[in-house]
Formats: C-alpha cells, structure tokens, sequence
C-alpha cells in the first residue's frame, strides 16, 4: 500500500525543471572523460557504411547505444517535454527512461506527463521510483504499479541520498535499504536496474548492489548536473543554501565509477551517465565497459528548444559515434573494448 507523502511534489518538479533549463548546474568536477583517448586508425580497414551502432537490450533493439536519462514527469510541461523525447526516442531508435513517478502514484491525475508508449510502441522504455520510497510504502506492489502505468520493460530505482538531506523534508531513511531492493529484484517480473544521480558509484555500493541482483548499473558519475547545485538554487533557507553549496565538488567521477563497477561487480551491465557532452564520449564509455551512454541535461535543453532542435541534436550524437567507431576501426559495438584506448 501507498500512503500520502509530499502535497508540493508537483511544485518541487515544476522548479527542478525550471532551475536545470535556465541555471548552470553542472558539478565542479570533471566526468573524467577527457582523460580518456581513443586509439586513432588510419588504415581502419572498414568502410564508414560498415559501422553498426545497434544492440539487443532487454530484448528490445536499439539502433544506437544512447539512453534518453530520467528527467521529468508529473507536471503538464513535463508531460509535453516527454512526449517529445520519446517520439525522438522512436524515430532514432534510442532507450528512455521517465522521470520519479511517485508524483503520479500518489495523484494519478498526472500519470498523462508519464505516458508515453503510444507515442513510442517500440522503445526500450524504463519506469522510475526512488529507492528511499521503499521504506515508505512503496512495496512491490508500487513498484509494480509504476512499471503498468507506463507499460515499462524495467524499472529505475534511483539512489539520492545526498539530495534528499539537502531538499526541505527530504526521506533520509537509508538503512536496511539494500534489503528491500534485493526483494523487489527477487519478485519484480521485469529488470531493475539501479542508478545514482550524480555522484556515482563506489566499490563497495556495487558489489552491494551485485549481492541485490540488480540487473544492471547506471554509475550517473560526477560532472554533469549536481543535484546539490539545483537543489541550492531552490532552497531559501540561508544555512541549508551555503552547506548545498559546498557539495559542488562531490562526488565520484563517471569514468571511475564505471570502473568501480566493473572491476567489483564482475559481470554487471553497466550504463555510463553523468557529464556524457557527445557520441565521442559513449564510444568511450563502451571501452571502459559500458552498454550504453545515458544523457539528460543535454537532451532536455535540445527538447525544450523544440522538435527541430531534439533531432539534430541526436543527429549530431549519432554522427559522432559512427565516425568514431569508423576512426578507430570498430565496425561494431562488440569491438570497442579497453584495446581501443590509448594506453
């Protein structure tokens, strides 16, 4: 059973989304990314028109190994916003994931801003529920409930404990957590995957999350949105507002995250998301081990710009993974591995 919670939910994800579309929010910290080269060949030894990006992900093909990252959701804006990432999802073959659905759950008046597989029968499409609402009534059944409102192939439980000491009446009651995620993994009948916000993913939480039974990882790393960043621009209260601020910097880097996964939680797929800026940084991410690169404030401005600007955004991300997959003469994803970076 569900209980009651947050009567300003919708007002919280109204401001979320203000703050990220008009501020600059990103962390103070790099992805790590530019540490990363790739191996430039100039006898590839395939041809451009060679190069396939695509993949079978949860049963579902995508033509490029791109994940539209959890944004929004349970606002009449958000419900426009999604509505046009998953028809860009659609058409360019790409994954997506909705933002928190407890909004919805609580008030299924907004369960519109989430649905949208109409718009997208043949998406990869992932449900999405903060693993804290576990210790406050959102059992199996939630779980469930947010995965059949979306008619979901897998379900997102987002891990915030930072954000939710810094938000005004955030659930900081962690304990006994993993618990309850490694029941859900046992009884949901679809894949859950466990994701960070944006301050990654250490050794010891992967192989926490691996004894779960996750069925994969998004490391979301430092050095992209910092969620104490937007949670600073939305808090009025002075002394909460300076200590928000002093998080710019925290956090575990994306590349080093996808590496604490791997190298602790053998066998674990892996999604690379946190400061991903283009195509150039999936290829390397998928190097590093990696089945996709998930984006979301890049994405979400190109979507708020409109139509036009979504798909050439994405057109610009998809040139850029073919060409440098051809530049290093990987003709498919299963080729790019750690071979393909400089050492």
């Amino acid at each position: 059973m569900v209980t009651k919670l947050d009567s300003n939910i919708e007002k919280r994800k109204t401001e979320h989304l203000s703050v990220v579309l008009a501020n600059d929010v990103r962390s103070g910290l790099s992805s790590g990314f530019e540490t990363i080269r790739l191996t430039h060949e100039a006898l590839p030894e395939i041809d451009l028109s060679e190069v396939d990006p695509s993949q079978v992900l949860f049963g579902k093909r995508l033509a490029l190994p791109i994940l539209i990252s959890s944004m929004t959701g349970g606002t009449l804006e958000s419900g426009t916003i999604n509505l046009r990432l998953a028809e860009a999802a659609q058409t360019h073959g790409l994954a997506m994931a909705v933002g928190s659905q407890r909004a919805a759950i609580e008030n299924p008046d907004l369960a519109f801003s989430y649905q949208v597989r109409k718009a997208a029968p043949g998406i990869l499409l992932f449900a999405n529920l903060g693993a804290v609402q576990l210790r406050h009534g959102f059992d199996l059944d939630g779980c469930q409930r947010a995965v059949d409102m979306i008619e979901a192939d897998g379900l997102i439980l987002h891990l915030n404990p930072l954000q939710e000491a810094l938000q005004v009446d955030g659930n900081t009651q962690f304990g006994e957590l993993a618990r309850q995620i490694s029941q859900v993994c046992k009884k949901l009948e679809v894949p859950v995957i466990a994701k960070e916000v944006g301050w990654g993913i250490s050794p010891r939480t992967a192989r926490l999350l691996k004894e779960c039974g996750v069925s994969a990882i998004d490391v979301a790393g430092a050095g992209g949105t910092s969620w104490s960043e937007v949670e600073q621009h939305r808090l009025e209260e002075p002394v909460m507002k300076e200590v928000a601020q002093q998080f710019r910097h925290w956090g575990i880097t994306t590349v080093d995250s996808i590496r604490n996964v791997k190298e602790n939680a053998a066998g674990m797929m892996i999604f690379s998301s946190g400061g991903l800026e283009n195509g150039i940084d999936i290829v390397k991410s998928i190097c590093l081990g990696a089945k996709v690169g998930g984006m979301a404030a890049p994405i979400l401005r190109a979507a708020a710009a409109g139509d036009d600007a979504l798909h050439q955004r994405i057109a610009i991300i998809q040139k850029e993974i073919l060409i440098s997959m051809f530049a290093v003469g990987a003709p498919n994803l299963d080729m790019l591995t750690e071979e393909k970076l400089q050492k």
